[in-house]
């Protein structure tokens, strides 16, 4: 990773407090270690503050559903942004232009993040769809098309799972890239701003990673719940809710009712994390886009 080479950063510097012009000393570009402050660019520090963030946010192991879940998506968002900031900058795009294959590597990894946010997103349609079925299901009393909204939803989880699997798969992807130039020799410079490329696409995988396992578990709880709700072992949903219907007892009947009230508290839960995580989900997966189209124009500028 980045933090094992000293820094020493050709970045512009921040401007001195003094007002004596003179030119920069050595000493103002010594070589400094990850845990304290120096005066490289700031857009530096900044990077690396987010990346901290969405690091903390995936390995907290976010247990609640939608403002867990929005905070994620929200931190994965605001590191993006600051790494765009980074590759706006011409010193950046031209240690980048000579990082020859590292940057091929980049584009493949940052373009499977974004496959996946995509997927994340076709996926996430489709669980709303499925929730709104089943609420419709429950209100109706409708045992038969709550069972089938419930297997729908299952599937749905289950896409989501996948691609936490994935997900994952690129955040030990990243990890392995190699930050050599052709020569087998790196500049301190080019050290720093492809390790930070490195970290931040291996963080993104990561949080991406507890997002989408997050969101599968939180579905999978909740049909769960439905599906016991209306099923029995030999029989099919529509007729356990049939034969509730025509018991005698007020006090089975109001259980059922309470039962019934239940799930559909849950479902409108799931549906109200659903809808924030709607336009979250957007922003990370536009700016996953804009993060890989600039390293493009950068490897494009290079060859031609």
């Amino acid at each position: 990773m980045a933090r094992n080479f000293a820094r020493s950063i050709s970045f512009p510097l921040s401007p001195s407090r003094s007002s004596k012009p003179r030119a920069p000393s050595a000493s103002a570009y010594h070589a400094r270690s990850v845990s304290l402050p120096c005066r490289s660019h700031p857009i530096l520090a900044h990077l690396h503050t987010h990346i901290r963030a969405v690091r903390a946010w995936a390995q907290q192991g976010p247990a609640s559903a939608s403002a867990s879940v929005a905070a994620g998506l929200a931190h994965v968002d605001a590191l993006h942004a600051a790494l765009g900031d980074l590759l706006d900058l011409p010193e950046a795009q031209a240690l980048l232009s000579g990082a020859g294959a590292s940057t091929d590597r980049f584009l493949d990894a940052f373009l499977r993040l974004a496959d996946a946010h995509g997927c994340f997103q076709e996926s996430v349609v489709a669980l709303k769809q499925d929730v709104a079925e089943a609420l419709t299901a429950v209100r109706r009393r409708d045992g038969a098309r709550l069972a089938s909204a419930v297997r729908a939803q299952r599937r749905a989880g289950k896409e989501l799972a996948r691609l936490a699997a994935a997900a994952r798969e690129c955040a030990v992807r990243p990890s392995r890239l190699s930050i050599l130039g052709s020569g087998g020799q790196v500049g301190a410079a080019e050290a720093e701003v492809t390790g930070l490329l490195m970290e931040s696409a291996a963080a993104t995988a990561s949080a991406s990673a507890a997002l989408f396992g997050t969101v599968a578990a939180m579905s999978a709880s909740v049909a769960s719940v439905a599906a016991e709700s209306c099923s029995c072992k030999r029989t099919a949903a529509l007729v356990c809710l049939v034969k509730a219907k025509k018991k005698s007892r007020s006090g089975e009947q109001v259980e059922e009712e309470e039962t019934m009230g239940a799930v559909a508290e849950r479902l409108e839960e799931l549906e109200e994390c659903i809808e924030e995580l709607e336009a979250g989900s957007e922003k990370v997966f536009r700016s996953l886009v804009q993060t890989r189209v600039a390293l493009l124009n950068i490897h494009t500028l290079h060859i031609f």
